[in-house]
């Protein structure tokens, strides 16, 4: 508890109090529970996404195709559901169609990553390159309304448990099955034990390859469940809807306290981080902010948390260094 209490995750949430606070007397809507469940049903796919990366970031990796990935199976989804019949079954098979082309999209990545040894921020680079030229050639710019959908679909984007949204839900569930993957299985021990150091990891008998494919196709599995979220949402498909969402999912998972250069993350920072993120953007909305001057104070806050971060950082390794001269 002592431990907890002094992290950097209990930092960030003690921020998120602070600016929830500060915003109720900015607006008084920012506090109802309609404004809040808004806030996280609108950043459910950038948590999604955020809880793929952070197991990336950790293994001293970047995906930044993730956006792209993402809007690709959306694409291919929405395609699919132009011919299914309105059943169950069809429902099923979107959920089973949707993960499976982002393990595939993400195996590549994480092929190419591991075997090939590109760096994964070349790798990434060149796969969102591609899969953005595909979806704008396929699909020639135009998106899919609801129309085109099968009613169950519709049905179950609005779905609600006791007022909560099922893209929430979907949010909140993969959070808790991310986190339960990194504690108690041992491809999860694996991921934190190359996250602290990879020679030792590599040298008592890890093998890297597979946890570096490992992390690149769940977080292709993730980009499949959050397609499934943004359609369920948006309630469309628009090939450019998530063009530069990559930015927000990496700048999500680094507020919650992630080391960008990898070596360290949680699930629970990560869920604070897109939370803290979505109050910022919510709040600068309610206070009649210009969109504009939105996107300069959310990446003030990133460079800020960076910073606070590589101070702290530094500062723990220079106080490690003094005790080992000591002694």
């Amino acid at each position: 508890m002592k431990t907890f209490l002094k992290s950097k995750e209990m930092s960030i949430a003690v921020i998120v109090l602070l600016l929830a606070i500060t915003l109720t007397f900015v607006s008084p809507v920012f506090l109802t529970a309609d404004n809040l469940l808004d806030v996280l049903k609108a950043n459910s796919v950038i948590g999604i996404l955020a809880v793929g990366m952070t197991l990336v970031i950790i293994t001293g990796g970047i995906d930044v195709s993730v956006a792209a990935v993402t809007s690709a199976v959306c694409v291919i989804m929405g395609k699919v559901m132009l011919v299914m019949p309105d059943n169950m079954v069809s429902l099923l098979l979107i959920f089973l169609i949707a993960p499976v082309l982002g393990i595939i999209l993400g195996a590549i990545n994480g092929f190419l990553v591991s075997k090939i040894q590109i760096p994964a921020i070349v790798v990434t680079l060149g796969t969102m390159s591609i899969i953005n030229g595909l979806v704008l050639y396929i699909t020639n710019g135009q998106y899919l309304n609801s129309t085109s959908f099968p009613k169950i679909f519709i049905d179950f984007a609005n779905f609600e448990i006791l007022g909560i949204s099922i893209i929430i839900l979907l949010f909140i569930a993969i959070a808790i099955f991310t986190w339960y993957i990194l504690k108690y299985t041992v491809i999860g021990r694996e991921v934190l034990a190359i996250g602290g150091n990879k020679d030792s990891a590599v040298r008592v008998g890890i093998n890297f390859d597979k946890v570096q494919i490992f992390v690149f196709s769940y977080m292709g599995f993730l980009a499949g469940i959050a397609a499934i979220a943004q359609t369920a949402y948006t309630k469309a498909v628009d090939p450019n809807g998530l063009l530069g969402l990559e930015l927000l999912v990496i700048a999500a998972v680094v507020l919650g306290g992630a080391n960008i250069m990898g070596g360290r993350g949680t699930i629970h920072g990560t869920f604070l981080g897109v939370i803290l993120l979505g109050i910022v953007q919510n709040g600068l909305i309610l206070a009649h902010i210009s969109t504009f001057w939105q996107k300069v104070f959310t990446g003030a806050i990133i460079l800020l948390a960076v910073s606070y971060d590589q101070i702290q950082y530094k500062r723990a390794k220079n106080k490690l260094s003094k005790i080992e001269v000591e002694a």
